[in-house]
């Protein structure tokens, strides 16, 4: 039986799993490796010519980065279906917020926590799922979260009072986190660097479109059978998408199929000394400390990258869940647009979000030429012009859209304009994430958890702040401050595309490569 010659992990560049595992050093007598540890182990069995160091094979099978295009198609098919159950879970009651407040006897104000907890749990939930599926594997940290998902809408369907509705929501948004904080590392796991960019921007489209799908999927319901039918149908959802995975989804993280392996091998052979070192690897409580709170938490107060990055990605994130409170205000408080037809102008944030996969997939060429140049390494001010092309989208969109969301001036003005914000939020979210990870190869989950953790946050806040806002201020100013914000941050590529890399020369996270 050979083996690979090369380190199994190095075979299985997730974002998520790559980044941050061989930062920390390896301990000899250590029993059983922290995560962290275990890329370093391998890399030191390697050195000593470990011949029982089970890796995969030249063009093995078994190994995800060797599955058929169509299979990988079909993967990430099904993984999107998933992280798209989850977004639309976060907009699809939007619309049954006044109802829902009216049948509990709550303010309006106070129903938007359906909203914000639901995202606020956005920022929870990969404390817990991001570990796990460092432990135990993609498929088991997303299927039985997505089991709590359906089952917390169906409380959320059933609930007699304000309390239960909330709490179930916030159950919710923690619950559906798994796929959207987990599915990228899933197709790290299958794809190399070149290609992985295009399944990125086509699974984008399932993580945004989803909050823009939701409120006109969730208005129909709310008109024709009610408020809680939203929930019920999110659950049916959620349960007909997990069936399908479960029949249909690999496990795709090759440290626990490289384990699987060894597993086999011992038994096949009778020979013990075959083995992985993600045999050893346990979930403790000081490697999801120091990796998934105190390093992101370090990282955004100490690193001006990091910082200006996740502020930006977090603004524009907030501001799309701001439309969900924003939309109902103009189109049917000022229009007096029936619900149903109020939440159609969603349909141009969606649009916009398409016209964006356009500008991201553009630019992979590009990229990949700068790749190329650079060795095969990452480039990530090569991500930064796209970056500012969808700056000038969303602030010309925020200001257009203020502008003439007066009802003397006729809708299809502002209905394009939100095609406009969709687009450049689109852009710019997705490509913050990818320069994040580009930037910070090794320490990138924890970039890109200090990212998440703060637009939930952002995302969660923003949403109870639109009504008093944009009813006291008016659209037209209320949105001219956030235009002002966004216009405030256009400058934000163009730093790093000049000072980017003296910044990471700077940076004690951001390794740089001086040949």
């Amino acid at each position: 039986m050979t083996r690979s010659t090369s380190p199994s992990l190095l075979n299985t560049p997730s974002k998520e799993k790559s980044s941050d595992d061989i930062s920390l050093p390896t301990s000899p007598q250590s029993q059983q490796l922290p995560r962290d540890e275990e890329a370093a182990e391998i890399a030191k069995e390697e050195e000593q010519g470990d011949p029982f160091l089970v890796g995969w094979d030249s063009g093995e099978n078994g190994n995800p980065m060797n599955w058929s295009s169509g299979y990988k198609a079909l993967i990430t098919f099904i993984l999107g279906m998933l992280a798209l159950a989850a977004s639309l879970g976060s907009s699809i009651i939007a619309p049954a917020e006044s109802r829902i407040a009216e049948y509990t006897g709550i303010s309006e104000e106070a129903a938007v926590l359906v909203i914000s907890l639901y995202i606020v749990g956005f920022a929870v939930g990969p404390l817990i799922w991001a570990p796990t599926s460092e432990i135990w594997g993609r498929k088991v940290s997303m299927l039985p979260a997505m089991v709590g998902l359906g089952l917390f809408s169906i409380g959320t369907a059933v609930g007699k009072n304000a309390q239960t509705i909330i709490i179930c929501r916030f159950f919710s948004g923690v619950f559906g986190s798994a796929p959207v904080s987990n599915v990228s590392a899933a197709l790290g796991d299958m794809y190399a660097p070149k290609p992985r960019g295009q399944a990125m921007t086509y699974y984008a489209i399932a993580v945004v479109g989803g909050p823009t799908l939701g409120p006109v999927i969730g208005s129909s319901l709310t008109v024709n059978l009610g408020f809680r039918w939203p929930s019920y149908i999110l659950a049916i959802w959620v349960f007909t998408v997990i069936v399908f995975a479960f029949f249909c989804l690999p496990e795709s993280y090759s440290p626990v199929l490289l384990k699987k392996k060894a597993q086999r091998l011992r038994k096949e052979t009778g020979d013990s000394r075959w083995h992985h070192p993600h045999e050893d690897v346990k979930l403790d409580v000081k490697t999801v400390v120091t990796k998934h709170l105190a390093r992101p938490i370090i990282m955004l107060t100490t690193e001006p990258m990091v910082t200006c990055i996740a502020f930006y990605a977090s603004f524009v994130y907030g501001i799309l869940y701001m439309t969900l409170e924003v939309f109902p205000i103009v189109f049917a408080q000022n229009r007096g647009w029936p619900l149903i037809t109020s939440t159609l102008p969603f349909l141009a944030l969606f649009v916009g979000v398409l016209f964006a996969v356009l500008i991201n997939l553009a630019n992979q060429p590009r990229y990949a030429r700068a790749v190329d140049a650079n060795n095969g390494r990452p480039v990530p001010e090569a991500r930064l012009l796209p970056m500012s092309i969808g700056g000038f989208l969303f602030t010309i969109g925020l200001f257009w859209f203020g502008w003439t969301a007066d009802p003397s001036v006729p809708w299809p003005s502002c209905v394009v304009a939100a095609a406009f914000i969709g687009a450049g939020f689109n852009i710019i979210f997705q490509q913050c994430i990818n320069f994040l990870v580009d930037t910070y190869s090794l320490y990138a989950a924890s970039a890109v958890s200090a990212n998440t953790f703060l637009r939930s946050l952002i995302a969660g806040g923003l949403p109870l702040a639109a009504r008093p806002m944009f009813n006291h201020l008016g659209v037209g100013p209320a949105m001219s401050i956030l235009g002002g914000v966004a216009a405030l941050a256009l400058p934000v590529p163009f730093i790093f595309m000049k000072y980017g890399l003296a910044l990471r020369k700077m940076s004690k996270f951001a390794p740089v490569h001086e040949d």
